[in-house]
């Protein structure tokens, strides 16, 4: 459907960031209107036919549409409903020559930026164009800004500007070159592979080989080769001798991920490396020195796994000399929207896309989501959105089904009922219990309680003392 271009002499740089859409299946009215506007010093585009308007909507073409309507058709702002959907954040202005207050009330609830009685009020009408032009340049400065914000508030490949986030940069810049071993602890999805690899970049050896490993991928067997190598006919498969990551890393960092799912046999080993910096092949007894940094990560509370018997208590003090906590995003909400703008970049330019960003009611969403996944969550959800769009923002239809339709109430409130102050103690004492896997010694360590008050508690409760027999009561 071929449409015509009415153009004026002089256009301010405001006012040629504009360009309107007409739609009316009158032609006079449609001529009308265009030579109003262009006389106002914009550029209009005109078009009798609903689909190619949607279309100029779709490609960006229009932010603006002026869409006439009759409000005795059956649906009459079906127009408006089915531009909305192409493109959330276009404005709408219904115009009509039926004006009632009903009809513009009902308007506005369906999404329409104004609603206009025919004739068009010149003064009203050139006031609508030169706020909505000032809206759209404003959406562009704040657009370029936060690309310049984005620079300067990148880390390493890390973004954060909440003062949690703010506090790991510079403490990751304190440490990074005097540490031999780091702990980094923080919630799965939080961040904590690139805060290694930032430490490991601006270290005094960050030209050296950075080697990872996830320690909760692999059996004892696979894990013990990968770290430290294995010779020859160690092992059923091993056709070769091969250096672990350790050797391979000789003179840079390696970095540990899930170091708390390792065995205590492994742990043992581990430790062996890290106090005497000293390898030793699957299968051979030769001893072979290496020089590396050690950056471990895991997501669990290690004090409490000492505790309970699942961590060594050494290797604990050893790796955690210097410890880092990743903040979960739930703790950085402020950050959200600048992990968005890096995502959508990062993301348009694998995708070939050009979406600018999301609307108000999904960036809502995103706001009052619990984000168990943490920033990894964040991504992916960003990702499948940019494949999903089709204009150039994103809104509640692109995101997943989960967020689309989640209610907004509070992270874990279907699974909470009030309890009295007796009942939360008796809970999270045998809690910590099954945590301790009954060793009621290490269970009133962790509740910071002696022994007897615990026995006096659980009597209390009514559970029987266990015989002193059992080792978990020691």
């Amino acid at each position: 459907m071929a449409y015509l271009t009415y153009k004026t002499v002089a256009v301010t740089s405001l006012q040629s960031s504009l360009t309107p859409c007409i739609f009316d299946d009158d032609p006079a009215e449609r001529d009308l209107l265009a030579h109003l506007i262009t006389d106002m010093g914009y550029e209009p585009v005109l078009t009798p036919d609903p689909e190619e308007a949607l279309r100029l909507i779709r490609m960006g073409r229009c932010r603006v549409v002026f869409a006439s309507t009759h409000l005795d058709n059956p649906a009459p702002f079906d127009f408006l409903d089915r531009a909305l959907r192409s493109d959330p954040d276009v404005q709408v202005m219904i115009m009509t020559a039926q004006y009632t207050l009903e009809g513009a009330l009902e308007a506005i609830r369906h999404g329409a930026a104004d609603f206009l009685p025919k004739p068009l009020d010149q003064v009203r009408l050139k006031r609508t164009l030169d706020d909505l032009a000032a809206l759209t340049d404003q959406r562009r400065r704040v657009r370029s800004l936060e690309e310049e914000l984005l620079k300067d508030l990148e880390f390493h490949g890390i973004v954060g500007k909440s003062p949690a986030m703010l506090e790991v940069f510079d403490f990751t810049r304190k440490v990074a070159r005097h540490y031999t071993n780091v702990l980094l602890v923080g919630p799965t999805g939080s961040g904590k592979e690139l805060v290694a690899r930032a430490i490991h970049l601006i270290s005094p050896v960050g030209q050296q080989r950075l080697a990872m490993c996830n320690c909760s991928t692999m059996v004892d067997t696979l894990l013990e080769s990968q770290l430290f190598g294995h010779v020859r006919g160690a092992f059923t498969g091993a056709t070769d001798t091969r250096p672990g990551v350790f050797e391979y890393a000789n003179g840079g960092t390696v970095f540990l991920d899930e170091v708390g799912e390792t065995s205590l046999a492994m742990q043992a080993k581990l430790l062996r490396v890290i106090q005497n910096r000293e390898i030793q092949y699957v299968g051979s007894p030769e001893v072979k020195q290496v020089n590396v940094r050690l950056i471990a990560a895991t997501n669990r509370d290690l004090r409490t796994e000492v505790f309970s018997g699942r961590f060594r208590e050494d290797l604990f003090y050893r790796l955690s000399s210097i410890q880092i906590r990743i903040p979960s995003l739930a703790e950085r909400l402020e950050d959200i929207p600048l992990l968005v703008q890096f995502f959508l970049k990062k993301y348009n330019d694998s995708y070939g896309k050009s979406i600018a960003g999301l609307t108000r009611r999904a960036q809502t969403v995103l706001l009052q989501h619990p984000w168990p996944g943490n920033v990894r969550e964040l991504e992916n959800v960003i990702s499948t959105a940019c494949i999903t769009a089709t204009g150039d923002s994103i809104d509640i239809g692109d995101l997943p089904e989960h967020l689309q339709h989640r209610s907004p109430r509070l992270a874990g409130e279907e699974d909470w009922r009030p309890l009295s102050l007796e009942d939360v103690r008796k809970v999270h004492i045998q809690r910590v219990l099954q945590m301790c896997h009954g060793n009621r010694l290490r269970a009133a360590q962790i509740l910071g309680i002696g022994r007897t008050s615990l026995y006096r508690y659980l009597k209390r409760d009514g559970y029987a003392a266990r015989p002193r027999s059992s080792s978990a009561t020691a």
